[in-house]
């Protein structure tokens, strides 16, 4: 899938709200995809920090586009778990959304995402893990 096609994904199937976060697909691999998360004030809360909905929403979302990259285009999915941990606050910096199936199966496809803040990958913002339900028809 080439991110163009993933970027078409993320268009057609995602809901308004999603969308507005502005997630710009920047890598999508066999079973991993990259996104960025735009810093903006309107995903801020108070303190200044980006929001934990916002990454979270980011995360699973990005899910979404690796599995899609992994099975050569999107099938309807639906989130089984989602476990996030946030580890630091990010102010005035985009986030990478980085993500890798670790198993990928007919049925269910289970990830590691990695958030960091743009120009800090050794110290990542949150990490999560996630499982999706594949409902090929």
């Amino acid at each position: 899938m080439t991110v163009e096609e993933a970027e078409k994904v993320l268009r057609d199937n995602f809901a308004p709200w999603v969308l507005d976060l502005g997630l710009r697909v920047e890598e999508v691999g066999e079973r991993a995809a990259r996104l960025r998360l735009p810093w903006s004030e309107r995903l801020a809360r108070e303190g200044g920090g980006l929001s934990g909905q916002a990454l979270m929403a980011a995360a699973d979302t990005a899910t979404v586009i690796a599995v899609s990259g992994a099975r050569g285009g999107f099938v309807p999915m639906t989130t089984v778990q989602l476990n996030t941990t946030f580890q630091r606050p990010v102010k005035d910096a985009d986030v990478l959304v980085d993500v890798r199936l670790t198993k990928i199966g007919r049925t269910l496809a289970f990830a590691d995402v990695t958030m960091t803040a743009d120009g800090r990958p050794d110290d990542p913002v949150a990490h999560a893990t996630t499982v999706y339900a594949i409902l090929d028809r």
